[in-house]
């Protein structure tokens, strides 16, 4: 039977889980700083799992104010080896409709702010992020869609702006141009951080409007990607309950060995205080002590 721990981001309108039988709330403090809220963590059909709501508690994050490495690194520290996320996001398809999901497979990365490494500040590491969903545990989630009767799409091109403002109709266009399938907000770097962190990482793309680009569908409001929103809440409760009543699958997908050649650093050179900050991150590739 595989092993392993779910943790699930839960994003727009989706702050907790009813059904997760409660064993503890935990405030994590890291090195990086304060994750959006405290982690809950419990059992879902017994699945342990670890849920945080990625925009805290009444949403009061922007996309660019989120604390990633905060986020991951707390997850991390509670044994999370499969992480799920939940996103909302607009489509760039005629032939994906609002309330679709999607499960995409890759990500252009549009952000410009935010720090997305682990890494730096005295030690460098590059990890391979050819693939950044892991594709063992996103076919466990299509395969979790499907028996509830969601008809899931494995595969797509997700987009991350940075926002938190939604595009221009020309930006919209050019995404379209190059073939991408949704966009989104939040995509980047938590999937670069969930790489670091080592874990399999799948997000559950909720389609709420069609972006700007249509010719005949109104421009995204705030309005209708919260009326989409509600209506997809549910929808992505009953999946995450179907996928914990599954074994998560087996970590054979290069993901729990991700910073196994990635780190060049002369250990040597490497000091006590980046250590310390690196922490669970890195903590097995790290383990001789620093020279004085």
């Amino acid at each position: 039977m595989a092993t392993g721990k779910l943790g699930i981001i839960g994003g727009t309108g989706l702050y907790r889980l009813p059904e997760l039988e409660l064993l503890e709330t935990r405030e994590v403090s890291t090195p990086y700083g304060e994750p959006s809220d405290a982690l809950t963590i419990g059992r879902l059909y017994g699945t342990e799992v670890v849920f945080l709501p990625r925009h805290g508690p009444g949403h009061r994050f922007t996309p660019s104010e989120l604390p990633y490495r905060a986020n991951i690194y707390a997850l991390k520290s509670a044994g999370v080896t499969h992480l799920l996320t939940v996103s909302a996001v607009g489509s760039l398809s005629e032939h994906i409709s609002p309330r679709s999901v999607v499960l995409p497979d890759q990500i252009i990365d549009r952000t410009l702010l935010r720090p997305r490494s682990f890494f730096g500040d005295g030690i460098v590491a590059h990890v391979g992020l050819a693939d950044p969903y892991c594709p063992c545990f996103r076919d466990a989630v299509a395969t979790a869609a499907d028996a509830i009767g969601v008809s899931a799409r494995n595969s797509g091109c997700y987009v991350c702006i940075e926002g938190p403002q939604f595009s221009t109709r020309a930006e919209s266009n050019l995404y379209r141009s190059w073939n991408a399938t949704v966009i989104g907000m939040t995509a980047m770097p938590e999937a670069r951080l969930a790489r670091e962190a080592e874990m399999c990482y799948a997000t559950v793309a909720m389609v709420t409007d069609y972006d700007v680009w249509h010719d005949t569908e109104g421009a995204v409001t705030v309005e209708l990607v919260v009326a989409n929103l509600h209506k997809n809440t549910e929808l992505a409760r009953s999946l995450l309950t179907e996928l914990a009543k599954r074994n998560l699958p087996a970590r054979n997908c290069g993901c729990a060995d991700a910073l196994a050649n990635a780190i060049i650093t002369d250990p040597q050179f490497i000091t006590a205080e980046v250590r310390n900050r690196l922490g669970v991150i890195a903590e097995r590739y790290l383990d001789a002590p620093a020279e004085a």
